[in-house]
C-alpha cells in the first residue's frame, strides 16, 4: 500500500467562532464521506442563518487524503475556502467538511482580515472536536439467500466484521466494512460462501 492504513477525522460535528469588526464567522465541522451530502449540509445551514451572506467551506476525502474541494462563496479569491482547507492540511485531517457562515458586520475586513478570519473560525472548530483516527476500510455490499445467513453471520462475527446496514428477507443484504489490511483474506472467505454475491462500495 502506498499509504498508511490509519488515517484522522472527527468523530461526530463541532462548532467554532470568531468575530472581528462586528462580522461574525461561524465555522461548523462535520465527518464527510459521501460528496452528494454536501447539497444537503448547506441546505440546511441556509435554512438556520437566512441572514448570512457567505457559505464559504473546504473538505477533504479519502484516506490517502487527496481529494479535495474548495468554495469561496462570493468572497475574494482565496481568502476563504482556501485557509480553510490550510488547516484540514496542518492538521492532517481527512474524510471532513467545515462550512464557515459570515454575517457581515458592515466593515470590510480586506483580504489578510478575511483569510485570518476564516482560519480563525476553522481552527476554533476543531479545537473543540473529538479527533479520532481510523483504519482505513472498504465498504461492501453483501447479496445472499436466507440459507446463507448462518454462514455469513459467522465470518462476520469471526472476523470482527462491522455491519453498517443489513435487510434480511428471503434475498438478504448487508453492508460491511473490511479493514484494507485484511482484504484479502476475507474476500477468500466470502467466495467460499456458496451464491453470495459480494460488491465493493466505496472506501472510507
Amino acid at each position: 500500500m502506498l499509504f498508511n492504513d490509519v488515517y484522522k477525522t472527527i468523530s461526530k460535528p463541532s462548532e467554532g467562532i470568531f468575530k472581528d469588526k462586528a462580522s461574525k464567522f461561524l465555522a461548523f465541522a462535520y465527518p464527510f464521506v459521501q460528496e452528494q451530502d454536501l447539497k444537503n449540509i448547506i441546505a440546511h445551514l441556509k435554512t438556520e442563518h437566512s441572514k448570512a451572506r457567505h457559505f464559504c467551506f473546504a473538505y477533504r476525502l479519502t484516506p490517502d487524503r487527496n481529494v479535495f474541494r474548495i468554495n469561496d462563496d462570493g468572497e475574494p479569491s482565496g481568502t476563504a475556502g482556501r485557509p480553510i482547507l490550510n488547516i484540514l492540511l496542518s492538521t492532517d485531517l481527512t474524510n471532513i467538511l467545515v462550512i464557515v457562515v459570515r454575517y457581515f458586520g458592515g466593515t470590510l475586513l480586506g483580504v489578510p482580515g478575511l483569510i485570518n478570519a476564516y482560519k480563525k473560525a476553522t481552527e476554533d472548530a476543531i479545537t473543540q472536536a473529538i479527533i479520532i483516527e481510523k483504519t482505513v476500510q472498504d465498504i461492501y455490499q453483501l447479496s445472499f439467500d436466507y440459507l446463507q445467513m448462518n454462514d455469513v453471520m459467522k465470518l462476520v462475527k469471526d472476523d470482527h466484521l462491522e455491519i453498517i446496514d443489513q435487510n434480511f428477507d428471503l434475498n438478504c443484504d448487508m453492508k460491511i466494512a473490511i479493514n484494507q489490511s485484511g482484504l484479502n483474506k476475507i474476500i477468500d472467505k466470502l467466495e467460499k460462501i456458496e451464491a453470495l454475491k459480494s460488491t465493493y462500495l466505496y472506501t472510507i
